[in-house]
């Protein structure tokens, strides 16, 4: 919906919040809405695409606020009991979700969530169970490409000049990567970067900057464990975030499994719950959704769709991704599901090939 974004975003949702008409309708199901972390104070953005998945503490505030009034955050608990039609749900109820696992998901994320003395289902990776806190690859990696001279070659057939064709390139070694394991990835990362003319060292100023390491580095095991004994819930987000749909099926069932299995053994408690990495139709098939269900899950989460309405498949289960960009009007809209509604619409008519 790229020409009408901006007329929705500031003219129509603005509108349609002031009157209240997102508000009246009475939902069928709960909302989903699914965050990727604080951006730390002092932290300065490096670039939207890399940084617009995280929002401001201000923002995440105006959002919280917003839902106290007007809706029912509930606990993952009562989630997975309604989701197994064990247990009713109030209307106009709100799960909280949160990807990745970066630090600042201890030590932003998770003071504001007890402010309001809300839970949150805060899924995490492989890496999570290391004591060496490190960065997620595939952020690692545009970082890279970011830090590289303009011009370079990268591979045989890939050549970088521009700021948008860096991002190309970095989408696509996401995908070719995606095909191999943890260790076959690190190999490649390391000969990208010799490639690239990077030192060894240049990854320094995000490992050891303490505002910069909130914003990148993942949690380790012993932060994790926090998290956990802070009340909160845990969730898997595999091993080490590929691209699913582009793994082989012996790898996507060792990334899935792999990580309940890991999560289990190191918390002591039952993980239910799976977040597909990236979580766009791109990158989940059915072929992921079974697997998911065959390792134990109990439910799975995709990004995209959501807000109240939503038809609600056990192992493909939407939710309202957040970004930084997002206004409280735009936000009260996804989380109605009226713009899931009117995208729908807007894709179904004839206005669809502009969109």
């Amino acid at each position: 919906m790229r020409l009408v974004s901006p007329l929705l975003k500031h003219v129509l949702y603005p509108g349609l919040s002031r009157s209240g008409y997102l508000r009246r309708a009475t939902p069928t199901g709960p909302a989903v809405v699914t965050y990727h972390g604080i951006l730390p104070a002092g932290y300065k953005l490096i670039d939207p695409d890399l940084d617009g998945s995280l929002v401001s503490a201000e923002s995440f505030r105006q959002q919280l606020q917003f839902l106290t009034d007007h809706c029912n955050v509930i606990s993952p608990e009562e989630f997975l009991l309604w989701c197994e039609a064990k247990q009713e749900l109030p209307p106009r109820s709100v799960l909280l979700t949160c990807d990745d696992g970066l630090r600042n998901a201890l030590t932003d994320v998770l003071p504001i969530l007890q402010e309001f003395g809300f839970s949150c289902l805060f899924f995490v990776t492989g890496a999570s169970l290391c004591d060496t806190p490190e960065m997620l690859w595939y952020e690692e990696l545009y970082l890279m490409f970011l830090a590289a001279p303009y011009g370079l070659e990268i591979g045989a057939h890939t050549q970088v000049a521009t700021r948008k064709e860096k991002r190309a390139s970095w989408w696509h070694w996401v995908r070719k990567l995606s095909r191999f394991d943890g260790c076959t990835r690190r190999e490649a990362l390391e000969r990208i970067r010799r490639q690239l003319g990077l030192s060894e060292g240049w990854d320094s100023q995000y490992r050891e900057d303490p505002v910069r390491a909130r914003r990148f580095l993942v949690l380790t095991r012993d932060e994790l464990f926090q998290l956990a004994a802070s009340g909160m819930c845990i969730g898997a987000h595999t091993l080490s975030h590929p691209v699913l749909s582009q793994s082989p099926e012996e790898l996507a069932w060792n990334e899935i499994s792999g990580s309940r299995r890991g999560l289990e053994q190191a918390l002591g408690k039952q993980i239910w719950a799976l977040a597909y990495p990236f979580g766009d139709p791109s990158s989940v098939t059915s072929r992921e959704s079974q697997l998911a269900e065959q390792a134990g899950f109990r439910c799975a989460f995709v990004n995209g769709g959501g807000g109240f309405g939503s038809q609600i498949p056990r192992f493909a289960l939407p939710r309202v991704h957040v970004t930084a960009e997002m206004s409280i009007a735009e936000f009260e809209a996804h989380v109605s599901g009226v713009h899931r509604s009117l995208r729908q619409w807007v894709h179904a008519s004839k206005w669809s090939s502009v969109c």
